[in-house]
């Protein structure tokens, strides 16, 4: 644990996602005052639980890596199992037998021989595409796993000679899961990071896939808010921060219910709604906060006979947009979760067209797709079908894409998100990377003396600026 701040600071943390929650965490921790503030009824952000036929499921079925170092030290602080809550699983890429894909799947070896086990026994890869595939992963080695000039993931592939059918099966797919970009728009740099830290994870246990047993909400945020309250701190549901402004010696927010001084700030909102925040204050910043595009993700639920079950937990599906094949990976939540029994969830990735139709049609395609590829024709027929579409899930993770970081020129005020700059897109391990980096900068903020933080205040919507 931290050692505690001595000055009490008085933090507000706007934003209850993952990131906000990690802020307030470990400021918490640290013994600064927080208040964690979020304008939704609950927890969670973009990675949280909702009610679904009387069920608690998820915004977004999510995936998470045993990479995750900071998210996982983060549940065991607020006193969340990891072991418990999640479900581990060797990274794997497994079609359903008979669909035209492949099955690869690392054994519990020590790596890096557990991959050079699957990729001898893959099945559904040509000599050439094995061949492919070592010769681009020992470059990647020699690289560091490290691209100095960016391009498009396409690009990167093609520079390696990948064959089509690796990309097809393996590298798109990829692709699309971490940062949610057609790999033809992608940022190699990026997706170089992520490969690093799973198919090229010095720990196998690194490159393992963490499937969460419970909702997303559950999972953290509402651990955090826990915390954050045992630690003396509060958190206030249904509550938005409007605005903010200086005073002499912090900020007063325009929170719901009225005004509140702070002496500093955590901007965890979206990024939309944090540069409306800054504008009247930054606006370099939230210009650049304004100018982030973003990616759509769909998960369709389909419930079933609780009898229903698949033969893994989780399968890799050919999408095929043009026939109307739009699912990437179908779960089996009853293995998560036995209250979930027969409950399926798939995603869509990047999902700009598939958003496109309506929820009842869309949930008829995708169950169509899961009767003809694991040859189940009783999965064309669920009792019910819903489709979840997060319209802004994450940034486009394009080449070259300056992302802001944590710091702002505002003192006492600083960004947390998984849009930040960092190695990773916007993932959960991003955002709690995020958020702790947030917590720092404010613990070092919360340590200057009183005279120092001041801001001295400026006409005509300048930058406030502060003594060094």
């Amino acid at each position: 644990m931290s050692a505690p701040d001595s000055s009490g600071l008085r933090v507000a943390v706007a934003g209850g996602g993952w990131a906000g929650c990690a802020a307030a965490v470990e400021l918490a921790a640290g013994g600064a005052r927080v208040t964690l503030v979020e304008s939704a009824r609950s927890l969670g952000g973009r990675a949280r639980g909702v009610e679904v036929g009387g069920k608690m499921l998820d915004n977004g079925q999510h995936i998470l890596l045993g990479a995750y170092g900071e998210t996982l030290r983060q549940l065991a602080r607020v006193g969340i199992d990891p072991d418990q809550a999640l479900l581990r699983l060797p990274v794997q890429m497994r079609y359903p037998e008979g669909s035209g894909g492949m099955d690869f799947v690392a054994p519990r070896w020590p790596a890096p021989l557990h991959l050079l086990s699957a990729l001898v026994r893959a099945k559904g890869l040509a000599r050439a595409d094995k061949l492919a595939l070592a010769r681009f992963t020992t470059a990647a080695r020699t690289m560091g796993w490290v691209l100095y000039n960016d391009c498009t993931v396409n690009e990167l592939l093609e520079r390696f000679d990948q064959t089509p059918r690796l990309n097809r099966l393996l590298w798109h797919p990829l692709c699309i899961a971490a940062l949610n970009t057609p790999p033809e728009r992608a940022s190699a740099k990026v997706f170089l990071a992520v490969l690093r830290d799973s198919l090229g994870a010095k720990r196998r246990a690194a490159s393992d896939m963490l499937l969460p047993r419970m909702d997303m909400g559950a999972l953290f945020p509402q651990a955090a808010a826990r915390f954050v309250e045992q630690h003396g701190g509060e958190v206030r549901l249904g509550c938005k921060l409007a605005a903010a402004a200086p005073t002499d010696s912090g900020w007063r927010l325009s929170l719901s219910g009225g005004d509140a001084d702070f002496d500093a700030l955590v901007l965890a909102t979206p990024a939309t709604q944090s540069a409306a925040i800054l504008a009247p204050h930054a606006q370099d910043v939230a210009a650049q906060l304004a100018a982030l595009a973003y990616e759509p993700i769909a998960t369709c639920y389909l419930q079933y006979d609780p009898s229903v079950r698949l033969d893994l937990p989780f399968y890799a599906l050919l999408d095929d947009p043009a026939q109307g094949r739009w699912g990437q990976f179908a779960f089996d939540r009853g293995q998560l979760d036995a209250t979930q029994a027969g409950l399926l969830a798939v995603v869509v990735s990047a999902a700009a067209e598939a958003a496109g139709f309506e929820q009842g049609a869309l949930g008829k395609m995708i169950a169509a797709q899961l009767a003809h590829d694991l040859r189940r024709p009783d999965l064309g027929a669920p009792q019910w079908t819903r489709v979840i579409t997060e319209k802004r899930a994450t940034f486009s993770c394009t080449p070259g894409l300056l992302r802001p970081g944590n710091e702002t020129p505002l003192p006492g005020v600083v960004l947390a998100g998984d849009y930040t700059a960092g190695d990773y897109p916007a993932t959960l391990e991003t955002a709690v990377q995020s958020g702790v980096a947030a917590a720092t900068l404010i613990r070092a903020y919360g340590k200057l003396p009183p005279e120092k933080r001041r801001l001295s205040h400026t006409d005509g919507g300048q930058e406030p600026t502060s003594v060094k």
